[in-house]
């Protein structure tokens, strides 16, 4: 059991023969990523990276059984893309697209919430099951297969975590990339949810960053639900300028709650294992773990 996506997902890309969708999937192939396919509107019937294009989602479900999709599709078409997926019966919709506009995710994440699908992203890396699958723009290698599961909205944070806790001697669940946009499909405390329920992960690394309520909302479900499981957690951002927009569109501190200080207060109150610095993530994986 993995958490998202495993060795017998059926993967297609979305956006698969424009420049970043062919690199990135080149990269998940060599991985050993179990790709069936792509769709490019208008090029259905080609084979590209062995691979065969389909012109919708629909027929990529309907001939080559596709069950999760990566999207690199432009912003200005990425929302319809993640609908149509949704439509199509895709289970696990991964947008990597960075830009989306708002109105048009607020749009999508409407359409798709009483549908039987899980968003990712949008404006996030990914995800990773080491040694099964990866499907996302991370370095593979730097992930191994063990038993904690990272949850981050930056994804550069999310490669460092796993390289700490790899040379630490443990590995990697899943690692989730959720993104960094002010709408998201799946939030940190669902992320917290999954690998909580996952009895391959025996703990969790929560990274977050200023901006918005994620990360409070996951520590107070943990905290309710009882923390089964050591969570070691990280709030990037703390000398960001207050009021103003960082790299990622949803870090605005717009609320006493939001700044790094209130919510590291929070995620220690609940029980988290707070590190001040992503220096320390992987020392703290290793000495919650060996207690």
């Amino acid at each position: 059991m993995s958490v998202l996506v495993n060795k017998d997902s059926k993967i297609i890309v979305q956006g698969f023969t424009g420049s970043e969708g062919t690199f990135h999937a080149g990269q998940m192939i060599q991985y050993g990523t179990n790709v069936v396919g792509g769709v490019t509107p208008g090029k259905g019937g080609q084979t590209h990276l062995d691979k065969p294009v389909f012109n919708t989602v629909q027929e990529a479900v309907e001939k080559a059984g596709a069950d999760v999709t990566i999207i690199f599709v432009p912003p200005a078409f990425a929302a319809d893309a993640i609908m149509e997926a949704a439509d199509a019966g895709i289970k696990v919709i991964i947008a990597i697209t960075e830009g989306i506009p708002v109105a048009d995710m607020v749009k999508a994440a409407d359409y798709i919430k009483n549908k039987d699908c899980r968003l990712v992203g949008p404006n996030c890396p990914g995800v990773i099951t080491p040694g099964e699958a990866k499907v996302g723009i991370m370095p593979g290698f730097v992930f191994k297969k063990g038993k904690v599961g990272i949850v981050s909205k930056s994804g550069t944070l999310t490669y460092e975590a796993s390289d700490q806790v790899v040379k630490q001697g443990y590995g990697i669940s899943t690692a989730i990339g959720i993104g960094g946009d002010p709408i998201i499909g799946t939030t940190t405390k669902e992320a917290v949810e999954l690998f909580m329920n996952d009895p391959e992960t025996e703990a969790i690394v929560m990274i977050g960053e200023i901006g918005g309520q994620l990360e409070a909302d996951a520590a107070k479900w943990i905290k309710e639900n009882g923390n089964k499981k050591p969570v070691i957690g990280f709030i990037a951002g703390e000398t960001a300028p207050a009021g103003r927009t960082m790299g990622h569109a949803g870090a605005i501190v717009g609320g006493s709650e939001d700044t790094a200080q209130a919510k590291k207060k929070i995620m220690r109150e609940c029980g988290i294992h707070v590190v001040d610095s992503p220096a320390e993530i992987g020392k703290k994986v290793a000495e919650v773990l060996s207690k």
